[in-house]
Order: C-alpha cells, then sequence, then structure tokens
C-alpha cells in the first residue's frame, strides 16, 4: 500500500514484526475502553481492527466512538494477547489523535450489534450498518467473487457485453418497471427483466461466447430468496452450443466458486440430471433439497374406494420416516404447521412390530396397509405421514411437510451443498388466474421435436429444452436451448393467444434478425444474489446487496419510491390517479 498523510499501514496488516516501527493509522474509533488512567481504544477501517492505547486521556477530548481520526504511535507487543483479532499480538503507543471526520455522539443503533437492530434501523443508516465488520466483508467477499467469475469467463473465450437498460416492454412473465420520456409522450419504455433478446441478438451477431454481470428488474413482491425491484445475474450465452456444452461451462463455474470461497463438502460434476415430472414425483418440488432423504409417494390409487372421508376423491401423497420416538406433541405441530399454509392437517400412522398405530389407523383395510407399506416402502419404526387435498395442493403442500420434517428431524447436513439439474420442463402450462394455456418457463426456448411437437401434440405434453440448476432447495440458475426459427417463435406464441402481429411488434427486433442466420444457441442465468447469499450463511438476500429495499420495497436510506411533482408529470405527459 502506499504510504501516504494518512496511513503508513493500514489497521489490518501491523503484526509483531512491526514492533517499534513508528506508524500511522486512520480510521473510524471503534471502541472506547477507560481502565484506571489508560484508555483502551481500536480503531477500525477497510482492512481489519487494531488496539491502541492512550496514556494522555486529553488527546481524547471531544472525541466519541465512530470519529474519522488519525493516530500517530509506536507498535510494542501486547502483554494480553487477543487470538481473535488478527491484530492481536500487537497494539499501538499514541502520541497524536487527528480529528478527520466528526461523528454525532448519540449513534442510531451499536454499530457491533447487528443481530439485535430492526432491519428497517439497519436500511435506513445502511452507511452506518456496513461498518460492522461481517456485514462490510460480505461485500469484499461479493467483489472477489464478482472478479472470480470475470476472469473464468474470460479465459473461457467469453466477451462482456453491457446490454441495455431501457429497453422494451415484453409479456416474459413478471410484471415491468415502465419508464417515462418527455421526448415520446404516451410511449415507454420498460427496465429489462433479463438480457434474453439481447443476447440472442449477440449471438445472431455473431458473438459465440457472450457474458455479463447483468442487473434484472422485475416489479414484484419480495420473497426470502429474492429482493423486490432488482437483482444481479451471471448472464451467458453461446452459438453453436447443445444443452450439454451449458452444463459443462456451469458445473465448471459453479464448482470453482463454491471450492474456491466455502469449505462446504459440494457434489463433483457432472451434477445429477432428474425429469421434471420425476422431480415432483418425488419431491413435490422442481426446486429439491438432495440433502434431505425423504422420498414422496403418490397412494391415491391405494385410497380409490375408501371410506375415510378425508381421502375421498382427493389427491393422496405419503411419505415415510423414522421419527425417533417423538411425542404425540410433535404429530400435532405438523398438522398445525401444514394448516397454516391453508391446508386441511396432516394424517399419520406409527409402524412398529408390523402393526400400524395412529390417527387414522381404525379407517384402514388390511389390503390398504399393506399397499402403504409396498409403495411407501415403509419399515419397522418409521411414521407415514399423509396429505390429502386437490392435486395442485397436495403437492405444494407435501412440498411444505417435506422441508419441514428434514429440518426438524435434523437430517438435513448445513455443511453439505448438493446441485442437481432439472431438465424436460413442460413448455407450457395452465394459469391458475385465468385458466388459460401460459408458458411454464421461458417463452424463448426451444420446443422438443421443434416445429413438428408444435403443430401435432397436445401443447401440455410438449417438453421444452429448460433447465434450472438446482442448489440446497434453491433454484440457482435458468436456461434453455434457444428457438432460433421465425416460423416456430410464432407458433409458441400463437398457442398462448398471440397472433404473429404480436410477435413482430413486441419482438421485432428477434423475429427480424432470426431472418438473417440465427446460429443454434443455448444459455443461462445464475441468480448471483441468491447463489452469494447461499454461500454466505444468511436467509435473506437482501443481507447479501449493499443498498437494499426493505421487504416492502422501499429504499429507506434514499427515501423512494417518493412522489414525482406535478410539473414533471405534467412534462412526461402523466397524471396520477389515485384510489
Amino acid at each position: 500500500m502506499k504510504k501516504n498523510y494518512y496511513h503508513t499501514h493500514s489497521c489490518g496488516e501491523l503484526r509483531l514484526k512491526n514492533v517499534n516501527e513508528n506508524v500511522v493509522i486512520s480510521g473510524w474509533l471503534a471502541s472506547i475502553r477507560k481502565l484506571g488512567g489508560i484508555v483502551f481504544c481500536t480503531v477500525r477501517d477497510n482492512y481489519g481492527i487494531t488496539q491502541i492505547v492512550v496514556h494522555d486521556e486529553s488527546l481524547l477530548n471531544g472525541i466519541c466512538k465512530e470519529t474519522v481520526v488519525r493516530v500517530e504511535g509506536k507498535v510494542v507487543e501486547r502483554s494480553s494477547k487477543n487470538p481473535n483479532m488478527e491484530t492481536g499480538d500487537i497494539e499501538i503507543e499514541v502520541s497524536k489523535i487527528d480529528v478527520l471526520g466528526k461523528c454525532n455522539p448519540v449513534l442510531p443503533f451499536e454499530i457491533n450489534d447487528v443481530p439485535n437492530t430492526k432491519e428497517e434501523l439497519r436500511f435506513k443508516y445502511r452507511y452506518l450498518d456496513l461498518r460492522n465488520p461481517k456485514t462490510h466483508d460480505v461485500l469484499k467477499k461479493r467483489s472477489e467473487i464478482l472478479n472470480y467469475v470475470r476472469n473464468k469467463m474470460h479465459d473461457n473465450q467469453f466477451v462482456e457485453v453491457q446490454t441495455p437498460i431501457l429497453a422494451s416492454s415484453s409479456p416474459e412473465g413478471a410484471r415491468d418497471f415502465i419508464v417515462p420520456t418527455f421526448f415520446n409522450k404516451g410511449e415507454f419504455y420498460a427496465l429489462p427483466q433479463a438480457p434474453q433478446q439481447f443476447k440472442q441478438l449477440l449471438m445472431v451477431s455473431g458473438y459465440e461466447k457472450y457474458f455479463q454481470i447483468a442487473p434484472c428488474f422485475r416489479n414484484e413482491a419480495a420473497r426470502a430468496d429474492r429482493t423486490p425491484g432488482e437483482f444481479y445475474q451471471i448472464d451467458f450465452e453461446m452459438s453453436f452450443a447443445t444443452q450439454e456444452d451449458i452444463f459443462e461451462v456451469c458445473e465448471d463455474l459453479v464448482c470453482g466458486i463454491y471450492e474456491n470461497f466455502t469449505n462446504y463438502k459440494i457434489t463433483k460434476a457432472p451434477f445429477v440430471r432428474i425429469p421434471y415430472k420425476e422431480a415432483i414425483d418425488k419431491y413435490c418440488s422442481d426446486k429439491p433439497d438432495l440433502r434431505n432423504p425423504i422420498i414422496i409417494h403418490d397412494v391415491t390409487k391405494v385410497f380409490e374406494n375408501c371410506e375415510f372421508n378425508a381421502f375421498k376423491n382427493k389427491t393422496v401423497k405419503a411419505m415415510a420416516v423414522n421419527c425417533k420416538d417423538k411425542p404425540r406433541k410433535f404429530y400435532d405441530e405438523l398438522s398445525t404447521y401444514i394448516v397454516s399454509y391453508e391446508g386441511k392437517g396432516v394424517a399419520w400412522l406409527k409402524y412398529v412390530d408390523g402393526q400400524f398405530t395412529g390417527s387414522i389407523a381404525k379407517f384402514l383395510t388390511e389390503k390398504e396397509k399393506q399397499d402403504i407399506i409396498d409403495l411407501v416402502k415403509v419399515k419397522d419404526g418409521d411414521s407415514v405421514f399423509f396429505i390429502a387435498d386437490d392435486k395442485n395442493k397436495a403437492i405444494k403442500l407435501s412440498n411444505f411437510l417435506r422441508i419441514k420434517l428434514g429440518e426438524d428431524l435434523g437430517l438435513i447436513d448445513e455443511n453439505q451443498v448438493i446441485f442437481c439439474w432439472i431438465v424436460d420442463f413442460p413448455f407450457y402450462e395452465i394459469n391458475e388466474e385465468t385458466g388459460k394455456l401460459d408458458f411454464s418457463h421461458n417463452p424463448f426456448s426451444m420446443p422438443q421435436g421443434g416445429l413438428k411437437s408444435l403443430l401435432t401434440k397436445n401443447p401440455l405434453d410438449i417438453v421444452a429444452y429448460q433447465y434450472d440448476l438446482v442448489c440446497n432447495g434453491y433454484e440457482m440458475l435458468s436456461g434453455g436451448v434457444r428457438n432460433h426459427d421465425q416460423e416456430t417463435m410464432v407458433k409458441a406464441f400463437e398457442l398462448v393467444g398471440y397472433d404473429k402481429s404480436v410477435v413482430e411488434s413486441k419482438f421485432s427486433a428477434l423475429f427480424n434478425a432470426f431472418a438473417y442466420g440465427a446460429p443454434p444457441h443455448a444459455g443461462g442465468a445464475i441468480g448471483f444474489d441468491r447463489m452469494l447469499m447461499q454461500i454466505l450463511g444468511y436467509d435473506l438476500v437482501r443481507e447479501v446487496i449493499a443498498f437494499p429495499l426493505n421487504k416492502n420495497g422501499r429504499d429507506l436510506l434514499m427515501n423512494t419510491p417518493s412522489a414525482i411533482s406535478e410539473e414533471t408529470l405534467k412534462e412526461l405527459g402523466l397524471k396520477v390517479i389515485k384510489d
């Protein structure tokens, strides 16, 4: 580091080798502790923290915690070392302190007490929150991983291209953020939900391998693993590439990231591949956590003619697991948990010494009991749990129950990372809100079988070259082999109600480009914020973002979104209509 007026050394680099040196450090006064006539303080900067010893208390007159100071002094060996500090073998005997930046003596919260500070307060004063060493290190780690990604992609001959932020609105699933302009009143830009069309255009342009760390914008509600507003993804595309080529690139990249930046036990490439239908059948989820050994079984046929009203005319799912002599309260709490998700509860059985006992044992015939043993693969000592509801709800609730059981029974190794590919997604699905046919994944993907499938098959039977990379229950990547043919593109959108004129107007650049020699191409995008959240062990993605929006989509630091003046609205040709 270059030595200047403000420092000869950073706060994190001083060691025993520096003893007897006269040094200068600058940073924030992190703590002040008086002991007799001596004052022990710590000074913190971007690189670490160092203890200083002040024998002349007058040097600290008018100085409070979090003041920015310049400290001159001599490095000495500490008599009482601190093994929890990298600089814990030394301290600085202070000869001079200069104030570089004054601090209000009343802080909104204690910098080192993030767990006991409300999120709203932390985000309102995010610049203080980011001084906490743990929070501070998140952004440093983010930078290191991004640097690794860029180097890796450049080494593999990918070209980094920044695609536009002001784009056009398109029916891609999520709600767009709309941007007005006074140049063309009544017309709007949209912030891109993803660089999808642009990266495909780059393939048509002959850039065989593209990537960028892309900002994406979706005007949708927050979740624990999804921030409202903007997020970043490692976006990439390859020409003359198959699904296999994409998997090879992705597996090399993510294995490298996890091996270099975590201590997790990681599954080695190639990752297991699970067809979408199998994932739903076995795990009731298209993003299963494979650390959890519980398998779900459909036992609907077992109860086709049963007299148990709760199972009549319902889809019934079952799973068996050894609950290790859990009390009745455990089973009741599981039922309450499912009811909290608008389910009807959990039915259960215990299988001990060849006999079933439990809440529904008396309602079952001997044949039904034997069928359960055979289908669910019940072993002695197991408990069998049942969810009965309409099909979609039974699938959703069974997934919740599987996750809950895995957590409550300690079945999940928190030090393990298991990746898997979910492949062969259905190209279409029925939209639950409209009851109409809709794309189930990415509308720009290639249906398996191409145009012939679109012309001859039931749309709900068409499988696409679409895939997700799943890690410990999180969708880490989504991608597909792309459609690069005009006729196939038109037919794919026609089936969900968009005629050729809509395709030509909404996706005019892509549609027209396909008439000028488009190569086969494929790609994907890794959710970088979500991956970093998992790597660093956070439950909320907001924790790994520099200046996050809160769960309600507000930036408490900058106080946005905010109202726009009437003058500006008029200039843009807009009028706000309040409910």
